[in-house]
């Protein structure tokens, strides 16, 4: 017989785990205000935007509980550790309440602890001063298990508020000489949260792309995730019944090592 997964969940419980995404890089200041009116309209936990939107923003979710996360070193962690903590600074002072950070993957695939530890703590401790929390991207698909546990105990040490797996736009070479990424896998969210402490919480992001992958991943010990796929996810959500109250859904697991 086969095992059916379930869990119990409210439409506002599922809307305040998503981070709406508004990051490509082609996205105009209109389809920015668009993307901001969805969060707002399905009342999402933040609109995550580059930080040049955040004005935009602060003037489209004013009035609301949705808040700003703004991306810092954004998609590639390559900014020197001086210029992230003045980004980031710069974008709590803006009106950012959180900040995705990306680390750089060049020193963590080379096994620079040292550089990344002070790297993910000056920036912490810049943005925790302001009063936001850092989620601190690691781009999984470049990475074996081994640096995505030594990240998370980086994490774990420094106190930040979450460990992410992407950025959605890490891609990677393929065999058939295109691009591509997984984003967030069953795999990768299971190590995190087993080597994460437990005041460390998990952003899932790249590859969450329907109701059941939100469900699934929030089974994992997943709080937050990122997407563009909002409208959706909550529109299934109500067409599966689910409103102010809780109720019991099933759902379709993900593949193990991959995205849907």
């Amino acid at each position: 017989m086969a095992q059916v997964n379930t869990l119990a969940v409210s439409l506002h419980q599922l809307a305040k785990m998503i981070d709406h995404s508004l990051l490509h890089p082609t996205v105009t200041d209109g389809d920015v205000i668009a993307g901001l009116r969805v969060a707002k309209e399905y009342n999402v936990a933040t609109a995550c935007v580059k930080p040049y939107h955040i004005q935009l923003a602060k003037q489209e979710l004013q009035d609301t509980d949705v808040e700003i996360c703004a991306v810092i070193g954004f998609p590639h962690g390559n900014s020197t550790t001086e210029i992230k903590v003045q980004e980031a600074t710069a974008a709590v002072e803006a009106g950012s309440h959180e900040i995705d950070m990306v680390v750089n993957i060049g020193k963590v695939l080379g096994g620079d602890w040292g550089y990344v530890s002070q790297e993910i703590e000056q920036i912490n401790t810049a943005v925790v001063q302001k009063g936001a929390i850092l989620k601190v991207i690691f781009e999984t698909d470049y990475l074996k298990p081994e640096h995505i546990v030594h990240l998370c105990k980086i994490c774990t040490e420094s106190s930040v508020a979450f460990v992410k797996t992407s950025t959605g736009y890490g891609f990677v070479k393929q065999a058939d000489g295109s691009y591509n990424y997984k984003g967030a896998t069953v795999k990768h969210l299971r190590l995190m949260r087993q080597y994460s402490g437990p005041d460390v919480q998990i952003k899932a992001a790249g590859g969450v792309r329907t109701l059941d992958d939100l469900l699934h991943v929030m089974s994992l010990g997943v709080t937050r995730i990122g997407a563009t796929a909002t409208v959706a996810i909550i529109e299934d959500a109500k067409k599966r019944g689910i409103g102010m109250d809780r109720i019991e859904v099933e759902f379709k697991p993900m593949k193990e090592d991959s995205h849907r």
